[in-house]
């Protein structure tokens, strides 16, 4: 039996790295189907030794597709995600989209990988900083029941993406160059500068 897996976003920093792990732990897959945007789309990209085309995220994209991974951001994940599941495929969705929707698994596999077993075709994770702190402290929570923590996280540009480490990197040599620093991905320059606030003030934060 064919096992297909796709990414969609695949030509993004966290797509590319997916691909990486998928190899690195010679995931059993037959076919990868490598999902981006139309600009993206007729590039190539490695995996096992042979390079794979890109293709534009379609309706049809998912035909015959078993296991599908998102990076491409929420409002990706939300009009696609859906569509996939309809065409038999299981998501892992690693955007915001999901996790605060009661009937989606939020899993952190070294924590809770028994909540995969409720998934009805979308599995969400927490935020990358979440996971890191919750695999930490959870041994603590098993020997000592904890019940709360607060943390204060600092964040790379990385976690916007490709572009905005790209950004970051021009507006760096701009700004040690002389040359004023041209915002496109980031509402504010980036370079020598920080955001005091990230996705706060939503609903369930």
């Amino acid at each position: 039996m064919t096992h297909v897996v796709a990414i969609v976003g695949a030509t993004g920093a966290v797509g590319r790295e997916m691909l990486v792990i998928l190899e690195e732990r010679k995931y059993p897959l037959d076919d990868i189907r490598l999902l981006a945007s139309p600009r993206s789309a007729g590039s190539t990209l490695p995996f096992r030794g042979q390079k794979h085309p890109v293709r534009a995220l379609e309706r049809d994209s998912f035909k015959g597709v078993d296991v599908a991974l998102f990076s491409a951001g929420a409002s990706i994940s939300k009009e696609w995600a859906p569509r996939a599941v309809e065409s038999g495929a299981v998501v892992v969705d690693n955007s915001s989209a999901f996790r605060y929707e009661k009937d989606i698994p939020l899993v952190v596999p070294e924590i809770n990988p028994q909540a995969l077993e409720r998934h009805a075709g979308i599995i969400a994770n927490p935020n990358c900083t979440t996971i890191i702190i919750a695999v930490a402290v959870y041994p603590l929570h098993r020997r000592a029941g904890l019940k709360r923590l607060v943390a204060a996280t600092y964040q790379a540009a990385s976690g916007a993406g490709a572009k905005a480490m790209e950004e970051l990197r021009t507006q760096t040599r701009d700004v040690l160059d002389g040359k004023p620093a041209k915002p496109e991905v980031f509402p504010t320059q980036i370079a020598f500068n920080l955001f005091p606030h990230i996705d706060v003030f939503l609903e369930g934060d």
